[in-house]
């Protein structure tokens, strides 16, 4: 099988020839990374299946109007990204930011509905297909990411406790930031459709280490109708397109949901959260995975030979048909190992798949 073939074939449960390797470095194991190969690729060096697509340029689109929303002024060195949410960064944090939020002192619809979302109908989008072109010429996955799709980009905007109570107030607030903000997601969507993008990666983090975030009657009210609507649309666009859904956490009443919405691989699965084995066996003919390899526990502290143990065992439980694109559940952190980076790659390299 070629790359491409044998990733379509893995993440609909047809069978597969080799198991894809993928991670995500934080930057000291970058360098260590670089130190050791003497490469600065390592999607290159290890070979990924897929690369992203760059999202709509908004070349027009100036974040310094976005300072005049926040009374108590950003810290010196904050950043504003293109929603105009501020960013405070922390020396004691690797990928984190303190998180101010641009519409948590608005009292009124207008006050939302003036806001100046990003006018991604107008963006560029050229060098989308292009893009497209050269990483299918490479016999790679073109993958469009749009995580933080509806949920997360709202609060982030709104504050989460705002937000969460414009929601149980049934107020009109909530209704148009979240109609908006699945607009806007649904035009991104489409760009990314139209160049010919293999995957779409959605996401929203609804889960917490023990418990979903929300009850589940606060998520079929509020998010999984916009869900539902972004991925129905998609598919209208290109059936084929795969619809990845990404959720930290625990979420298993919740996966349900997700399923019913259409969506088609469930990542992360953290293992500190849920249980792997019991996950695929109520849900494995229905929705595939990716990652299940924990960033909280075997990555950082297990030896190489237990992250070979868990990464072959997790693709055992998904057999021969596959349905999991095994990977680490999030960024490697400082913690991890590099010897336990390269022990996750070998797994993937030398598993042999058992025939039930």
């Amino acid at each position: 099988m070629t790359n491409r073939e044998n990733f379509f074939s893995l993440i609909r449960r047809q069978g597969y020839e080799f198991v894809p390797v993928e991670f995500h470095l934080c930057p000291s194991l970058e360098k260590e990374f670089r130190e050791r190969t003497g490469s600065d690729d390592y999607e290159e060096y290890f070979q990924f299946p897929w690369r992203y697509i760059e999202d709509i340029r908004l070349p027009g689109h100036d974040v310094e109007q976005y300072r005049r929303y926040y009374k108590k002024p950003l810290a010196e060195g904050a950043e504003i990204d293109l929603w105009g949410v501020g960013h405070e960064s922390s020396p004691h944090s690797m990928h984190m930011t303190y998180m101010r939020h641009p519409l948590e002192d608005a009292e009124t619809l207008e006050e939302i509905m003036e806001y100046p979302y990003p006018d991604f109908e107008h963006g560029e989008k050229d060098h989308q297909k292009e893009q497209v072109k050269k990483i299918k010429e490479r016999d790679l996955i073109a993958v469009g990411n749009m995580q933080t799709t509806i949920w997360e980009t709202a609060w982030y905007l709104r504050g989460m406790e705002n937000l969460f109570c414009d929601m149980m107030e049934e107020d009109e607030m909530a209704v148009y930031l979240l109609d908006k903000i699945t607009e806007l997601a649904k035009i991104r969507a489409k760009a990314y459709v139209e160049a010919g993008a293999d995957v779409i990666y959605l996401g929203d983090d609804i889960g917490m280490q023990h418990t979903i975030m929300m009850s589940e009657d606060l998520y079929c009210t509020w998010l999984k109708p916009r869900l539902t609507d972004i991925i129905s649309y998609i598919k209208s666009l290109n059936p084929e397109v795969i619809v990845f859904y990404h959720s930290c956490g625990f979420i298993e009443p919740l996966i349900p949901h997700l399923i019913d919405a259409g969506v088609d691989v469930l990542n992360p699965i953290q293992s500190e959260c849920m249980d792997f084995g019991e996950i695929y066996e109520k849900y494995g003919d229905r929705i595939s995975f990716h990652g299940t390899i924990g960033t909280q526990t075997v990555m950082p502290h297990g030896t190489p030979e237990e992250v070979i143990a868990e990464v072959h065992k997790n693709l055992d439980i998904a057999g021969p048909k596959g349905g999991l694109m095994v990977a680490p559940t999030h960024l490697l952190e400082p913690e991890v190992p590099f010897e336990n980076v390269l022990a996750y790659v070998e797994a993937c390299r030398t598993y042999q798949k058992k025939e039930q």
